[in-house]
């Protein structure tokens, strides 16, 4: 888990290009992510204490722009720039229960964004590497994430179509992102027993969240749910 990540947030005003974030945790944030957690999502069947906690515990609002800071906590997903969105509070939670992270696992996630998911996962392990496309969201990742206290996160801006084979093998792979089919360097760098969680479909439809797992060299996958992503952008193999 994050050990050195603070609980108390400072007030601190950060200046991001046209971005302006108050990074700060209020009684008011505090209460809000309870509800949050309450009604969106273990009343929606998710049980995973670890991941029950994390939801708890991470200041979503530090990880949005000001101007759509209001809904933080609310059962949507929220714009953070360049055509992108921080995923609903429900989808964040159940990727992560299905991808059953444990706190020694090492984690990969494609599509940084804001860098919130890669902070969930922070608060369940203490190896997580995330990549972003996008070099502005990639920075703004980093620096929310260095702000938050998440120094067991590391951010890369490059390709997440072709992963990160300088760490991999990887325990757990989760994908924000559509892609028109699973990406083979993602399957090669996923541990044996790991699991990749991957929506998969045309990124201007609905989706199908796909969990992908590999077991004595076959890769087997299963359709979980219908979601609706962003785009993967990058490399097309």
């Amino acid at each position: 888990m994050a050990m050195n990540r603070q609980r108390l947030f400072p007030v601190f005003i950060f200046l991001f290009g046209a971005w302006t974030v108050q990074a700060k945790d209020t009684d008011q944030t505090r209460l809000a992510r309870e509800e949050m957690v309450a009604k969106q999502i273990a009343a929606r069947g998710i049980e995973d204490s670890h991941v029950l906690r994390a939801m708890r515990a991470v200041p979503r609002h530090m990880f949005i722009p000001e101007n759509e800071a209001r809904f933080a906590y609310d059962d949507r997903p929220v714009p953070i720039g360049h055509g992108q969105t921080i995923s609903q509070p429900y989808v964040v939670a159940y990727m992560t229960e299905i991808a059953g992270i444990k706190p020694d696992a090492r984690v990969l996630e494609i599509g940084a964004g804001s860098g919130y998911q890669a902070a969930v996962l922070a608060e369940i392990t203490q190896e997580v590497y995330t990549i972003e496309i996008v070099p502005e969201l990639a920075r703004w990742a980093a620096s929310r994430l260095q702000l938050a206290g998440y120094d067991n996160v590391q951010v890369k801006q490059a390709d997440g179509y072709y992963g990160w084979a300088e760490h991999a093998p990887f325990d757990a792979i989760m994908v924000t992102a559509a892609a028109p089919h699973i990406p083979p360097p993602l399957i090669d760098q996923l541990k044996e027993g790991g699991k990749m969680i991957i929506p998969v479909g045309n990124p201007y439809r609905v989706q199908m969240l796909v969990l992908v797992t590999k077991q004595g060299g076959e890769v087997r996958t299963q359709n979980l749910l219908p979601v609706s992503f962003v785009p993967l952008t990058g490399g097309r193999e």
